[in-house]
């Protein structure tokens, strides 16, 4: 006998797309303050990644590195990732490479902010 735990299955398509598409709606719950557009939707979310065990690793960016909130935001990330039932790890990383610019907001951020 081992005192190994068992090796976790592979997530299936359908489970990655149901969990994507309630990360998506959890990180758009979190907002920059000075801007009323979610972060998602200004583009400071650059990568996430989820494990087969349901633990999420995201990197992501602030509008600017003076950022007031920048100590605070990144758990305001992980307080709404840890919200999805089965999530059992989140670890947010912040990074300021590349930086952020506003050709990585979305169209629909673009319209909130009238800057079509």
């Amino acid at each position: 006998m081992t005192d190994q735990a068992p090796a976790a299955t592979a997530l299936s398509q359908d489970e990655l797309n149901r969990l994507t598409d309630q990360l998506i709606e959890k990180l758009k719950t979190v907002f920059d303050p000075e801007i009323p557009v979610d972060i998602y939707e200004l583009g400071l979310i650059y990568k996430v990644d989820v494990s087969d065990d349901k633990d999420v690793a995201i990197d992501m960016t602030l509008t600017a590195p003076g950022c007031p909130v920048a100590g605070d935001m990144p758990g305001w990330v992980k307080d709404a990732v840890m919200e999805i039932d089965g999530i059992r790890s989140c670890n947010v990383d912040l990074t300021f490479d590349p930086p952020w610019d506003p050709s990585r907001m979305s169209d629909e951020a673009k319209l909130q902010l009238n800057m079509f």
